[in-house]
């Protein structure tokens, strides 16, 4: 069995507000649908964290090394894509492309020799997994109500980012996250996001080291990003003497972008996204450096339905993950697939007994949102 095509469909009129440094808008094309059609028919499907103009320019590119390869081989297949495009690639919209590419090789996998990928990259360690729910900062009586919701839809861990925190002054910061745990109480994980990769962030490692100080007072699970991605000695420091785990990675690609941060002893906690990073492959392998240099690895997954339910398969799959990521509310994770993802009573995802990753894409959401490049 062969690969016949690929397909890409860009979404847009769903898209949730962002943290950069122009707003979001809804109607903003910033997540693309991958899927790879094999010679019976068969479809997998992918997802991409980067515009489907983007996307579409770099499937041109790896289109004739992908057609008419094997349909069963989602790593060699990808790994030839990543050799064969070399000198445009090496990360950007290339690797980006490749990423889902392979997540819909690895669902196209699974539903051909009738397995969940959980099992194919290895065996099931458990069967459910933590969402943390991920919101933006806000204004305080918004913050109360945005994290009131997100506990009500069951999440026992909320991740929170980004602007106004870190964008006024110190005390505005800890009277966010006073304000959250207050909130929240003391039986919810909270996660704090300084959004570091915003365009021109201002703040260096003493601000990090202070914020850091600060969020232990209000038992904070880890600080995220709180310098530029590209700050690995800054990490490396701070690593040291933050009382809280410090994590980093949505924006690094391949295997050989995050080596530096594991042999710089950069952070507790590790985020490749697999919509980004090369994809379940490259993520897979960075997952099991972590696992063996005693690095957490948490799947960044801001993101759709399909990422989330390939980071699901993957953390059922390594011998030690606590979480993923969950964007909620999101059209794109809330609409995407027929039987959405929802935390149970014990704030739990389950992994899909079906094949491959064990989802169906929505039609009235893919026609609703779907914008064809």
């Amino acid at each position: 069995m062969t690969i016949a095509d690929i397909r890409l469909t860009g979404l847009a009129g769903g898209t949730v507000e962002g943290g950069w440094a122009k707003e979001l808008a809804p109607e903003d094309d910033v997540h693309t649908i991958v899927e790879v059609v094999a010679s019976d028919g068969r479809v997998g499907v992918g997802s991409v964290f980067t515009s489907s103009a983007l996307v579409g320019a770099a499937a041109k590119l790896l289109r004739p090394f992908l057609i008419g390869e094997r349909a069963d081989e989602p790593a060699r297949v990808s790994e030839k894509l990543r050799q064969h495009t070399f000198w445009q690639g090496r990360g950007g919209s290339v690797e980006h492309a490749i990423s889902g590419i392979d997540i819909a090789l690895w669902d196209l996998f699974g539903k051909i020799v009738n397995q969940p990928i959980a099992r194919l990259l290895g065996g099931c360690y458990r069967t459910k997994i933590k969402p943390y729910g991920s919101l933006l900062f806000d204004e305080l009586d918004p913050l109360r109500e945005k994290l009131k919701q997100a506990v009500g839809r069951g999440f026992r861990a909320i991740k929170l980012g980004w602007k106004p925190f870190g964008r006024r002054d110190s005390k505005f910061d800890e009277l966010l996250v006073r304000t959250a745990r207050e909130t929240v109480g003391p039986d919810v994980e909270l996660m704090i996001d300084a959004g570091g990769s915003e365009a021109f962030w201002p703040h260096g490692y003493k601000w990090a080291l202070r914020t850091a100080q600060m969020l232990a007072n209000y038992d904070i699970t880890w600080f995220e990003e709180a310098l530029p991605p590209d700050d690995f000695a800054g990490f490396a420091e701070l690593r040291r003497h933050s009382p809280v785990p410090i994590a980093t990675g949505e924006c690094l690609t391949r295997r050989q972008g995050f080596r530096p941060l594991f042999e710089g002893k950069c952070v507790d906690v590790v985020q490749p996204d697999c919509t980004k990073c090369g994809g379940l492959t490259e993520a897979w392998r960075i997952a099991w450096e972590a696992y063996e240099r005693n690095v957490l690895w948490v799947p960044h997954g801001w993101n759709t339905a399909v990422g989330l339910a390939a980071d699901i398969q993957m953390a059922c799959a390594m011998p030690v993950a606590k979480y993923v990521e969950f964007l909620t509310p999101s059209p794109y994770v809330d609409d995407l697939i027929l039987n959405p993802f929802r935390p149970d009573a014990d704030g739990m995802l389950t992994l899909p007994d079906k094949p491959g990753m064990g989802i169906e894409l929505n039609p009235e959401a893919m026609k609703r949102f779907g914008v064809k490049s």
